[in-house]
């Protein structure tokens, strides 16, 4: 086997964590898999991996030593790329995460329609809201929302978002509208627990203002906070993305903009720069133009209608 099979072998065995499902990404039997580790364990002279009984264990030097191999095949599989013109014809794997609600409200549809047009690419969509490291986790690709922090990864934004208060109509009907955040103890709250805290909301430019909150129902996650703010039992905060299509519809209505928080902005990341493969950047050009023309996700002022008409 030459260094490289040995190489994309590593790797497939190292983020399956187990010598036969990596041999199987790679179309290879177990036994073979574990030759091909072995001989790349020795001509390094050091171990890249402790094996027990029940589990495979990446060593200090197996972990360092993945980050380069996976940058080498990287730049390989961009020099093939470029050789044989793929960027007109993206072929391969792309592996995306990004949150649920975004994943299924936008990156979904873009990435099906992505499908269509570059029949010869495969996906794999996993959508998690926690924050992915793309490089040790082998992502290609993630949406992040929120302001970025220092780093060596490539971003493109694609738009902004904010954090808005909303009701139904019918609610506000019954109940009243609440004027400014310190009313809001007076109604009746829905918390979403994955985006919001339970006792505390923050408004104004940097969050400065906290307003205590107690919510009557607390739910995990967005699909049913919507549901419970649409079937007007009470107001709940989200992000306006996450209830544009409501807002557009009349279901939904955003209270108290002018005590909004600042926009954050959407990125999309990627670990290889202007070296990226023709996958990669063929994705991030195709999504970044769908996203960029949608008027929900370019909600950077509140002062028209939660920036959500559509």
């Amino acid at each position: 086997m030459d260094r490289i099979q040995s190489m994309q072998v590593f790797v497939a065995v190292a983020e399956e964590e187990g010598f036969a499902a990596g041999a199987r990404r790679v179309g290879l039997s177990a036994p073979s898999a574990t030759r091909a580790i072995n001989g790349l364990e020795a001509q390094l002279g050091a171990r890249l991996f402790t094996r027990t009984t029940r589990r495979l264990h990446m060593t200090d030097v197996g972990r360092r030593y993945l980050d380069d191999v996976r940058h080498i095949l990287t730049s390989l599989q961009a020099a093939d790329d470029a050789a044989r013109g793929a960027a007109s014809a993206p072929v391969g794997l792309l592996r995306l995460t990004c949150p649920n609600e975004f994943g299924r409200i936008y990156i979904l549809p873009i990435l099906l329609d992505y499908l269509d047009q570059y029949p010869e690419m495969r996906a794999e969509l996993v959508l998690l809201d926690r924050v992915v490291n793309i490089v040790e986790e082998g992502f290609d690709v993630a949406l992040r929302i929120g302001h970025l922090p220092s780093s060596t990864l490539s971003a493109v934004k694609v738009g902004a978002v904010r954090r808005v208060v909303c009701a139904a109509p019918s609610y506000l009907e019954r109940y009243g509208t609440p004027e400014g955040p310190a009313d809001l103890a007076a109604h009746r709250i829905v918390a979403i627990n994955a985006v919001s805290s339970a006792t505390e909301w923050r408004f104004g430019t940097d969050q400065q203002d906290a307003v205590r909150i107690r919510p009557q129902l607390c739910v995990s996650t967005v699909a049913a906070g919507l549901d419970a703010a649409r079937a007007g039992w009470g107001i709940c905060r989200m992000l306006s993305y996450q209830a544009g299509r409501d807002v557009a519809a009349g279901h939904l209505a955003c209270l108290l903009e002018e005590f909004e928080p600042d926009s954050m902005p959407i990125h999309l990341i990627h670990a290889e720069g202007r070296r990226a493969p023709a996958k990669v950047r063929s994705f991030i050009d195709f999504a970044r133009d769908r996203l960029r023309a949608d008027p929900v996700l370019q909600a950077l002022s509140s002062s028209k209608g939660c920036g959500l008409s559509v």
